[in-house]
């Protein structure tokens, strides 16, 4: 079972250590002491709260996709040359940054503050865990 710190808990849900806490008190997580008698959570129910709590704005489109990884979010920086653009966009709590023609960002009128939908579709996804990983 993979047990989380407190302080981890609070990075990984994107809030402050005294609101996990206070989730601690309120029943919304449940802890327990680890050997040392710090307060962990259960990674499984960590991840549960996460998936719970985690949310995007709705896809103004309204386009049906086999994809499922969309991410709605606005254009924050846009870097074009004649042939080539990247274009960052902020879904959420998450930078996406994509490559494209520059005919692409002009068709698309591309440009910070647009409302756009970053499609991921891709045959590789790469996990990485922090070395020895968390309660081993």
């Amino acid at each position: 079972m993979t047990l989380i710190r407190v302080s981890e808990a609070a990075r990984f849900l994107g809030v402050s250590d005294d609101t996990v806490r206070r989730w601690l008190d309120n029943g919304t997580l449940k802890g327990q002491k680890d050997e040392r008698g710090r307060i962990v959570i259960d990674g499984i129910q960590l991840a549960a709260l996460a998936k719970s709590q985690a949310s995007l704005p709705d896809d103004p489109t309204g386009v049906g996709s086999s994809a499922r990884n969309r991410f709605v979010g606005l254009v924050t920086n846009v870097i074009m040359d004649k042939v080539m653009a990247q274009v960052e966009l902020q879904c959420g709590p998450f930078r996406v940054v994509s490559l494209m023609s520059s005919e692409a960002v002009r068709e698309l009128k591309l440009e910070p503050g647009s409302v756009a939908t970053a499609v991921v579709k891709s045959t590789n996804v790469i996990i990485e865990v922090p070395n020895g990983g968390y309660g081993s």
